[in-house]
């Protein structure tokens, strides 16, 4: 490759936590870029249907009446896969927001492949004696505005860090996209049985669920009735098995 990619997209996501299998996405920015040059930009608050923790509130400033209030990422994502066509992906540790995207498009029975380039793994290569690479240190090093913890301020900051790195690293380290790849199997939405199960649970615990039973998928069912049993304690026969006990 005799130069840089300069038309594609930096894409950034909010999330819950960490963890694809266990976390959900709550914002999605991206910034399709031509010719080095931003053409357009694309952003959504996404429902996770569940509660926000304060730390994800307050770093993240996203309240959790704005989330209540945003489309499901069923339907946010057809509309975020056709902003981003065939184009190469642009992220900061981009494999973390790729997983996300991929699973989500999995459970809904869409197709997602892509080719990336990943700008802290460019930073790791290029900025050895840095002591972070994290995506704020970076931008405050070379005077990048940064909205942080916002996802269309971190995509139009990536963005930005990837222009820079163009133009001062490639002719010395050339770099290239390469396939993106997060293996995840598809899970259905939780059953009849596991929505009312976890309804008795609150019942008999005296709590409110955190989460809306409706958006669960039968792992997050199964798990999440696995944990109030496990923080308040045994069940009675009567909650698990209510037909059995009116025989």
């Amino acid at each position: 490759m005799n130069s840089p990619v300069r038309d594609y997209v930096c894409v950034d996501l909010e999330t819950t936590g960490l963890h694809p299998k266990t976390d959900k996405i709550i914002e999605i920015g991206a910034v399709r870029v031509r010719e080095g040059k931003v053409e357009k930009t694309w952003q959504s608050l996404v429902n996770p249907g569940r509660e926000l923790t304060e730390r994800t509130r307050q770093i993240t400033g996203i309240s959790q009446k704005e989330v209540d209030h945003a489309p499901e990422i069923g339907q946010v994502l057809p509309q975020l896969l056709d902003f981003l066509g065939k184009d190469v992906l642009v992220g900061h540790s981009l494999l973390f927001d790729f997983s996300f995207l991929k699973k989500a498009a999995v459970n809904a029975g869409l197709s997602f492949e892509a080719c990336g380039i990943d700008t802290l793994k460019l930073a790791r290569k290029y900025l050895p004696d840095f002591p972070s690479r994290n995506l704020g240190e970076l931008c405050r090093h070379f005077d990048i505005p940064h909205q942080a913890h916002r996802a269309l301020g971190d995509a139009q900051a990536t963005a930005e860090l990837y222009e820079l790195f163009c133009e001062k690293f490639y002719e010395e380290k050339p770099f290239a996209p390469v396939p993106l790849i997060f293996h995840v199997k598809k899970e259905g939405p939780a059953s009849r049985a596991q929505k009312e199960r976890l309804q008795r649970l609150a019942a008999l615990y005296k709590t409110q669920l955190p989460v809306d039973v409706e958006m669960l998928t039968r792992n997050e069912a199964s798990r999440l009735a696995d944990q109030l049993i496990a923080r308040y304690g045994k069940v009675p026969q009567t909650v698990e098995n209510p037909e059995k006990a009116r025989k």
